[in-house]
C-alpha cells in the first residue's frame, strides 16, 4: 500500500497529515505506530486523517491518532494544521472551517497569513465529563505517587487533562510525575499531564507530557487547560 501524506507542525507538535478525502484509508493501530514512529516510520506525536463528513454541517471529519496508535478526541494544534491544509489545498472556501471530531464539531477560523485559531469549546469540570474517578468536584485533587503525595487540577478540554503548578518548568519533574499521574488508574482514559509555570496574572510557561506520546514540544488544549485552571483558581 502507498500513501501521500503531509508532514506538519503546530509550535513544534508535529503531525502526518492523511487525506482520506480522495482516497479510502483504514490503517491498523500496527501501521499507526509505525508511521508515528521516528526511527523506522515518518514521526510524529499524532496521526490526523482526514474524512468525509457525516454531519451535513461540517466540512471535514478530524479523527486524531496519539503516536500509540490510539485514537483520541482533541488537538488544537492539530486542528490548526488540518485547517491550513485544507484552504491551502482549495478543499474549503472562506475563512472558517468547519470540522467533525468524536466530540463534536469545532469551529476553526483563518484569520490571515499563517494566523489559525480555533474556538476549542466550554471546559469541563465535572468528574464524570473528565472523566476521573473522584467522588466530587473539586478545585484541586491530590494524589499519591511513589515520590510523594502531588496536588493538582483537572479538566476536560473535550479531551482530559490535569494541571500541576511548578516553580520552574525547566526544573520539573515532567518524566516522573507524567507517566506516574497517567498510571494511577484515576483518568480511565488517560491523561494529559501539564506542568504550569506562573509567571504573572497574564503570562505562563508549560510543559505537557501527552498520553499515547510522551512529552510534546507544545500542547494546544493542554494549554487552555492550563489557562482555564488557572483562572478556576485565582
Amino acid at each position: 500500500m502507498e500513501l501521500k501524506f503531509t508532514k506538519m507542525h503546530g509550535l513544534g507538535n508535529d503531525f502526518v497529515v492523511l487525506n482520506g478525502l480522495e482516497q479510502a484509508i483504514d490503517l491498523s493501530r500496527e501501521q499507526l505506530r509505525l508511521l508515528a514512529n521516528r526511527r523506522f516510520g515518518i514521526g510524529c506525536d499524532q496521526v490526523l486523517l482526514l474524512q468525509p463528513p457525516e454531519n451535513p454541517d461540517a466540512d471535514v471529519r478530524y479523527r486524531i491518532f496519539n503516536a500509540d496508535g490510539a485514537e483520541v478526541e482533541q488537538c488544537g494544534n492539530g486542528a490548526r494544521c488540518i485547517a491550513y491544509y485544507l484552504s491551502r489545498n482549495g478543499l474549503v472556501q472562506g475563512d472558517k472551517v468547519v470540522a467533525e471530531t468524536i466530540k463534536g464539531n469545532i469551529n476553526i477560523y483563518l484569520d490571515g497569513g499563517d494566523c489559525i485559531r480555533v474556538n476549542m469549546g466550554i471546559p469541563r469540570f465535572e468528574p464524570a465529563d473528565i472523566p476521573m474517578i473522584a467522588p466530587a468536584r473539586n478545585n484541586t485533587y491530590s494524589a499519591d505517587l511513589a515520590s510523594g503525595p502531588v496536588t493538582f487540577m483537572a479538566v476536560s478540554m473535550s479531551n482530559p487533562h490535569a494541571v500541576i503548578i511548578v516553580n520552574d518548568v525547566d526544573t520539573a519533574p515532567v518524566e516522573e510525575l507524567g507517566p506516574g499521574l497517567q498510571s494511577l488508574g484515576m483518568f480511565p482514559e488517560g491523561v494529559n499531564v501539564g506542568f504550569m509555570e506562573v509567571i504573572d496574572a497574564g503570562h505562563i510557561r508549560l510543559r505537557v507530557f501527552e498520553r499515547g506520546v510522551g512529552e510534546t514540544l507544545a500542547c494546544g488544549t493542554g494549554a487552555c487547560a492550563a489557562m482555564v485552571s488557572g483562572c478556576v483558581n485565582n
